[in-house]
């Protein structure tokens, strides 16, 4: 009994069937295979196209396209396959190669004969570089035509569908606010130094930088600042006023040196730029607090907006965050002191990016590496939930911040915290009647929906026989129009004769 050796290759243009000429087993080393394919003259004696379904439309192509890369068999290819390759009832049997596992799989729960390996690969390595020579129906260009148009249809596809999509703004606005931390705080420092010369008490009362550089451009030059007159201005400036009257008494008594007006520009040039960033880094700041609403609620609600983008940025995507182990996600940011200390063999670092929380700040220094172990594993788990539920809510994530002020009072106090299984039987709970909620919430949306759209149509019944009057009212003044213009005529001309006489007369 004979075994045909067949080779199913998915081209932007089509699907072919590929049979093997000789009987005995080829390019099972892949030196021997590639020698083999080197050549289409070689290549040609040991296969033969057999058939080839082209695709109609584009459209065609780009859904055989998703369904390939799915592993997921269409049924034009099943129909190919059934038609071109033989019959069960024959005495010959068959192997039907293919390019990718998952396909082939898919395709023997169809009752199809399926290998592939790496000879396989090979020869359909051969298939796809002298293609062209096999297909004489098709040049070349039609074939790189189809090729490119199908790869920006995929592509365009993949993107607009990216589960990821939504995490690529948290990624750029985390960037974009440390760099705008870091020119914040040299601007200031450089703001700070410059002006010290000239007001040095100045730094000892205001501690902000933000608030120190709009004094400093409501100050200016000391020896010129009108007491009386802009006291409510600096008031505003130093957000008390308290502090005003700090910033009045210094200026009396201060001790710095003089400045002049050009010194000065400079310095209000470089507090405007700091107001200005930190007013930027403020709405950027609300603009992270939204998108962690949408994308990661539980996340954000467990740690803070800031630290949870940095934890999606760091790992490139909220999907690869949900992925790691909590082993991992303790010690994100920190890579670098791991790796030191496992090849010096010293102590491995307890946190990363988990230092930035307000948990790790609070916990004794003997409990820092236990809190910072437990949140990394709520941080895991929450992460999960908001990656792959489809329902959104902030419920988890608060109830498993709740769980990490038990564990710091524990830790501190000896206080019990309540068991895991009950605080998420009881988020479940809170979840479903969310959910319920929502779910009334849309159904009302839907009937006031109704309601609206009857009584447009109600008004619009109303609104038709008074239109079709017009009309009609219209039609009967473009009928009587001339009607009255063909009475008028006669007069008008008898009028004009009377005046021609009058005229001759005169």
């Amino acid at each position: 009994m004979s075994t045909n050796q067949y080779l199913l290759h998915e081209t932007a243009s089509g699907y072919a069937l590929f049979q093997q000429y000789e009987s005995e087993v080829i390019a099972q080393d892949t030196e021997q295979a590639q020698e083999a394919i080197s050549s289409y003259e070689n290549f040609s004696k040991m296969m033969k196209m057999v058939a080839f379904e082209r695709f109609t439309t584009a459209e065609s192509a780009l859904e055989q396209c998703n369904a390939v890369a799915s592993g997921i068999p269409t049924e034009l290819l099943i129909n190919f396959l059934e038609l071109n390759l033989p019959k069960a009832k024959k005495k010959s049997t068959y192997e039907l190669g293919v390019m990718d596992a998952s396909i082939g799989k898919a395709l023997k729960e169809n009752n199809f004969s399926v290998n592939h390996g790496q000879h396989i690969k090979e020869l359909l390595r051969g298939c796809l570089m002298h293609f062209p020579r096999f297909a004489k129906d098709l040049n070349e260009t039609d074939l790189e035509k189809a090729r490119c148009g199908l790869a920006h249809c995929y592509s365009r596809e993949k993107m607009q569908f990216d589960p990821n999509r939504q995490d690529k703004p948290i990624l750029n606005v985390s960037a974009i606010l440390d760099g705008l931390d870091k020119n914040i705080n040299t601007f200031a420092m450089r703001v700070k130094e410059w002006y010290a010369w000239h007001f040095p008490e100045l730094t000892k009362i205001v501690n902000d930088n933000i608030t120190y550089c709009k004094i400093a451009r409501v100050v200016r030059i000391k020896d010129a600042f009108d007491f009386e007159g802009r006291k409510a201005e600096l008031a505003e400036a130093c957000g008390s006023e308290e502090v005003a009257e700090e910033v009045i008494k210094a200026l009396k008594t201060s001790m710095g040196q003089d400045i002049v007006e050009m010194d000065m520009a400079n310095i209000d040039n470089f507090a405007s730029q700091v107001i200005a960033l930190a007013q930027m880094r403020q709405a950027h700041g609300e603009y992270l607090k939204q998108k962690m609403d949408i994308v990661a609620p539980n996340l954000g609600a467990l740690i803070g907006e800031t630290v949870g983008a940095r934890l999606i940025s760091h790992a490139g995507s909220l999907t690869n965050l949900a992925k790691y182990p909590a082993s991992t996600v303790q010690i994100l940011g920190a890579e670098k002191a791991l790796f030191r200390a496992l090849k010096t063999k010293g102590n491995t670092p307890k946190y990363g990016l988990l230092y930035n929380s307000s948990f790790i700040g609070r916990a004794q220094q003997k409990n820092k590496g236990r809190i910072s172990r437990y949140l990394a594993n709520k941080c895991s788990i929450a992460s999960r939930v908001d990656c792959f539920s489809t329902f959104s809510t902030k419920t988890y994530g608060e109830k498993m911040r709740d769980q990490v002020e038990d564990r710091l009072s524990f830790l501190t106090d000896g206080k019990a915290p309540r068991k895991n299984l009950d605080v998420m039987q009881e988020a479940e709970a809170a979840v479903s009647e969310e959910k319920k909620l929502q779910a009334k919430a849309n159904k009302s949306n839907k009937s006031k929906k109704r309601k609206m759209e009857a009584e447009d149509v109600i008004e619009a019944e109303k609104e038709e026989p008074a239109k079709k009057k017009k009309k009609k009212e219209k039609k009967t003044e473009e009928v009587a129009a001339p009607v009255v213009e063909e009475a008028a005529a006669p007069v008008d001309a008898e009028k004009k004769k009377k005046k021609k006489k009058s005229k001759k007369e005169e």
